[in-house]
């Protein structure tokens, strides 16, 4: 029996680098995929293929059939020999679950999405090797798409002490469009929002590789420090005025500050989104807030962000913002429909490309004999 599984990219709408706050972002699952079939074998072996790292662009395809290929013994303890060791620890986590996978697995892997570029690349290969895993032995948890966002979180994150959140691994399994209350990382709960007003999205590349690790430190530890000065639980419970008020350093203020304003806009965004009186108009300039924020207060976009935005909005573009931890990689832009094509051709002619992105269902699988 060969299983075909396939996950979701994700762009986040509102809500980087506030899940591992303990607060809530809003995410919508988008039709860019990662793909891998995989098969049992009987010399408990595990062999992956996986496509080629250097293939990292966005609309670039694999046409050369370039892979990268990893073997491992799986009847003997998988030891991490890197803090990205992703492959192993997927297997220890799932073994960790009660999975006998001593039986070995052939595996080969594809992307539609652009490496490096804040698009969850290493979220969603993690998460549809474990769903591909776990139907390849008919294990019952192989459905359960909060148990298998968990496990990837445990095999991107918690077995590396990395300083990511949740976001990435939820938004891929569950798809669709959600909105995450991470106030209890463990047990964190999930509402599906049915639809957005009129409009579109536009993906695009910077062409700039970032460093996911730096950056995610960067931007967290400040606001955790800050917390911690303040005695409270989260930066949610407090106020920029409060954080005005201490007298802090101005590195810990500056991402404060921006963390709380976020958490306004998105808290805002349900108020009107419950009320029914979002528009197109007020959910683009609310992302760009959003973006602006981040910008700002985290210094995390770059020339070539600013350089796509400001491209697009002149263009006709509703607002915008980057996606993900930042530092490079790809953004977004949304736009009411009709005005899609022009922005496209506007910020392609700089050189940067792009695709008319729609919204995608989460983690899934097929069999075949």
């Amino acid at each position: 029996m060969t299983v075909r599984a396939s996950t979701p990219s994700r762009l986040c709408l509102f809500g980087e680098h506030l899940d591992y706050h303990s607060l809530e972002v809003i995410t919508m699952a988008i039709d860019l995929s990662f793909y891998a079939r995989v098969s049992k074998r009987n010399d408990g072996r595990a062999v992956i293929e996986i496509k080629d790292e250097s293939i990292d662009t966005l609309n670039q395809d694999n046409s050369g059939c370039k892979y990268e290929k990893y073997e491992y013994d799986l009847r003997k303890p998988l030891i991490y020999e890197n803090s990205r060791d992703y492959f192993k620890s997927c297997f220890n986590v799932i073994s960790k679950r009660g999975c006998d996978i001593s039986c070995g697995f052939d595996v080969k892997m594809d992307s539609e999405i652009p490496i490096g570029k804040g698009m969850c690349s290493s979220s969603t290969m993690i998460v549809v090797l474990i769903k591909g895993i776990l139907e390849a032995l008919e294990s019952n948890l192989k459905d359960d798409r909060m148990e298998i966002a968990q496990m990837a979180y445990e095999a991107e994150v918690a077995e590396f002490n990395e300083p990511g959140g949740k976001m990435d691994h939820m938004a891929s399994a569950f798809g669709g469009i959600c909105h995450f209350d991470f106030a209890d990382i463990r047990n964190p709960v999930m509402k599906r929002l049915s639809g957005l007003p009129e409009g579109g999205f536009i993906l695009f590349d910077t062409l700039k590789r970032k460093d996911t690790i730096k950056v995610l430190a960067t931007a967290r530890k400040p606001v955790e420090e800050a917390v911690s000065k303040l005695g409270v639980r989260s930066i949610g419970d407090v106020t920029e005025e409060d954080i005005i008020g201490a007298n802090l350093e101005e590195k810990l203020t500056r991402p404060s500050v921006a963390a709380i304003r976020n958490y306004g806009i998105l808290r805002d965004f349900l108020s009107l989104y419950d009320k029914g009186n979002l528009t197109a108009e007020k959910f683009g300039s609310m992302l760009y807030e959003h973006h602006i924020n981040l910008r700002d207060g985290l210094g995390i976009s770059t020339r070539e962000i600013e350089e796509i935005l400001d491209t697009a909005i002149s263009a006709g573009a509703l607002g915008g913002k980057l996606n993900g931890t930042g530092g490079g990689g790809c953004c977004y832009v949304y736009a009411h429909e009709k005005d899609l094509g022009r922005i496209l051709e506007a910020v392609e002619s700089k050189g940067y490309p792009g695709r008319i992105i729609h919204t995608a269902e989460g983690v899934s699988a097929t069999t075949e004999d």
